[in-house]
């Protein structure tokens, strides 16, 4: 999809502050160094922060579209533990496998977010696609082809938090519109675990609260973030006060066609589609 009047790929130039973060040329020095520092932030902390990404009439415009979609919001409120598989206690009622978390939020999906709001035209750009490839040096990324789950805006009101949790997947991509008025707060511990130790021990000193190693990261308005959340523990905080936190979450894989379950989808989104 085009914006009228503009070439293909200038889609999302009202979107995207071009001038620092040229995707749009993914050939030139300017771009090939941005691609480096994001690989070096990816390498050093775990997060590629990209901050002033999107502009701030898209910023804007993005905040104007959660507010009037948030009627139609999914709200889901689960108890999981990190590995969000059932609670296994057989290594003692403190063990990581057993201690649950508490995550709500609410979710706007993919097909209710109007073609022409400036996240989905940036999302759907192949600019976008090839950047965060380049950034995860990969050979090529696709984007969901689920209907629900591809793009979603997540709105944490008053209450609302992600649970302390690893990703199933490699990666995460995120772009943030709004700061909760308190709480919201993104906190990490990166390189917790690996393919070869779970680390149980560490795990179950940060679910018990000790903050030592946790870093908090700072999301402000219009930053897109790649994050490599398969070995990082991390969570959003709750939220507390009227101003909700307001983010988005962009969905990527290394095959085409990927959909989420039906089951998965009616946890999520509240149906299937």
């Amino acid at each position: 999809m085009t914006t009228t009047g503009q070439p293909q790929q200038y889609q999302y130039a009202d979107a995207v502050d071009v001038r620092r973060y040229p995707i749009h040329e993914p050939d030139s020095q300017a771009c090939r160094d941005l691609v480096q520092a994001c690989r070096d932030q990816l390498r050093e902390h775990g997060v590629a922060q990209l901050t002033g990404f999107l502009t701030p009439a898209a910023v804007g415009q993005m905040i104007a579209e959660a507010d009037r979609l948030a009627g139609r919001a999914w709200a889901s409120n689960q108890s999981h533990t990190v590995y969000f598989e059932p609670p296994d206690d057989s290594a003692g009622a403190d063990h990581p496998r057993a201690l649950l978390q508490h995550s709500a939020k609410k979710a706007i999906a993919y097909d209710l977010i109007p073609g022409d709001a400036p996240i989905r035209r940036l999302y759907e750009s192949a600019d976008l696609t090839g950047f965060i490839a380049a950034v995860l040096g990969k050979q090529v990324l696709y984007r969901s082809a689920d209907p629900l789950d591809a793009l979603e805006i997540a709105i944490f009101g008053d209450g609302d938090e992600l649970g302390w949790h690893f990703d199933n997947s490699e990666f995460s991509v995120t772009v943030m519109y709004a700061e909760a008025e308190e709480g919201g707060h993104f906190d990490y511990y990166p390189r917790l675990r690996d393919e070869r130790d779970e680390n149980y021990a560490g795990v179950r000193k940060v679910l018990l609260g000790d903050p030592d190693g946790v870093v908090r990261l700072p999301s402000s308005p219009g930053t897109l973030a790649v994050f490599r959340g398969q070995h990082a523990l991390h969570r959003v905080t709750p939220v507390s006060g009227p101003r909700p936190r307001i983010n988005s979450v962009l969905t990527y894989g290394e095959r085409p066609g990927m959909k989420l379950n039906r089951l998965t989808q009616e946890l999520f989104y509240g149906r299937t589609a």
